[in-house]
């Protein structure tokens, strides 16, 4: 997986969040000297977070961890969009996508 995808999506949702490289940094538990700097390197596709500081910066930014991995903005949408529907209209989506049943 490309870390490119990686700093797009964190980018993307970090700007979404309107708060600044700095500030994603400390919410997210890093020293506050270089936190700006680390996530910056995250963000130009230098380093690629590990998957626990992934999770860690997704909580954050209010969106699931596979967003961060989302290939193409389509299922990268589709991703923010799942985690904003409530359980039971999940729930009543996949059990209209199974089909019906052959006995």
């Amino acid at each position: 997986m490309g870390s490119n995808v990686v700093a797009k999506r964190l980018r993307q949702a970090r700007l979404r969040q309107g708060i600044s490289q700095r500030e994603l940094g400390i919410q997210t538990g890093m020293d506050p000297s270089g936190a700006s700097v680390r996530i910056n390197q995250y963000e130009r596709g230098r380093h690629v977070p590990d998957l626990a500081t992934a999770a860690r910066l997704a909580k954050v930014l209010g969106v699931p961890p596979p967003y961060l991995y989302a290939q193409n903005d389509e299922l990268a949408a589709w991703i923010l969009r799942y985690a904003e529907i409530s359980p039971a209209v999940r729930q009543s989506v996949l059990r209209k996508s199974r089909g019906p049943r052959s006995p």
